[in-house]
């Protein structure tokens, strides 16, 4: 069943697509010995099957697989986005509604940060959506203790480097001051663990509260506090022919992408539901009005 004489798709991204787990998560199925393929188990994922092929995965056959989703959730503050919780906090799948079935974040909310999380069924979608190549900005909101200037965060602008760790430029912007706190518009493309929140302490702010209110085209809008929605069908065959077509040339970021968040900053974009979720990007960042933490 070598995958140079045999057709068919590799055997992580079919586990991916099933929903099972992410490609990277189907792996570590395999090397654990908990996937069967044909009654044998098998301890590599150089493996290609096809559809006569029986996989089973902690000896229950393989779920056919669904037509890909994808969901646009509000997360709220405090919940992690793990499926399990060594430290028993709540978690984000736990609040989610049951009817979902079994979804996958695309990327991660920490604990103390809020707004939008996108969910799929499909684990290889999952992967295609947080690589960097993809090119998707992702806008936040972030409110920080101290008096920002255009000079100090300047670095971010340009790119910084902390503990080794080389993060790409930002887009930063200052929306208004308020009191001892002031609220910014920033904007990433790769997602680091606690990117926002490591790069302003690096500058002398700290955040206190951060929003995420965009990923790619999709927009969090007026979608209410844990609640979920799903993409219609249309638009999100329309979105993903950009992530196809920009995954195929990993390290460059595509043009359709780049097109379609600008749009979205001039409120003509890239639609979650056809139509922009709420205000548009730049408008509603341009006033932050956020309600108080409950």
């Amino acid at each position: 069943m070598a995958d140079d004489v045999k057709p068919g798709e590799r055997i992580a991204k079919v586990l991916a697509r099933a929903g099972v787990a992410s490609r990277r998560g189907a792996e570590i199925l395999i090397v654990e010995g908990r996937v069967k393929v044909n009654g044998k188990i098998i301890d590599s994922p150089a493996l290609n099957v096809g559809p006569r092929d029986r996989v089973v995965v902690d000896g229950k056959p393989l779920p056919e697989a669904e037509p890909t989703k994808l969901w646009l959730y509000h997360k709220p503050l405090g919940l992690v986005t793990t499926e399990r919780d060594e430290q028993g906090r709540p978690t984000v799948f736990e609040a989610l509604p049951p009817e979902l079935g079994r979804v996958l974040s695309v990327g991660r909310l920490d604990l103390n940060s809020e707004g939008l999380l996108l969910l799929t069924n499909d684990g290889d979608l999952k992967r295609r959506l947080e690589l960097p190549s993809t090119g998707w900005l992702r806008r936040y909101r972030a409110r920080v203790n101290g008096t920002p200037t255009p000079a100090m965060l300047e670095p971010l602008r340009q790119g910084i480097t902390l503990d080794g760790e080389r993060f790409q430029p930002m887009e930063v912007s200052i929306d208004r001051q308020q009191g001892a706190n002031a609220w910014l518009t920033l904007g990433i493309r790769e997602g680091r663990n606690r990117e926002i929140r490591r790069a302003l302490d690096h500058v002398g702010l700290s955040v206190n509260r951060l929003i995420r209110i965009s990923y790619g085209p999709f927009q969090l809008g007026t979608l209410k506090r844990g609640a979920v929605e799903q993409v219609k069908s249309k638009v999100l065959r329309e979105q993903l022919g950009e992530v196809e077509a920009s995954a195929e040339h990993t390290g460059a970021t595509p043009a359709k992408a780049d097109r379609t968040d600008r749009g979205a900053e001039r409120g003509k974009a890239g639609p979650a539901q056809g139509k922009p979720r709420g205000k548009p990007a730049r408008s509603d960042m341009a006033k932050p009005r956020p309600r108080r933490p409950s």
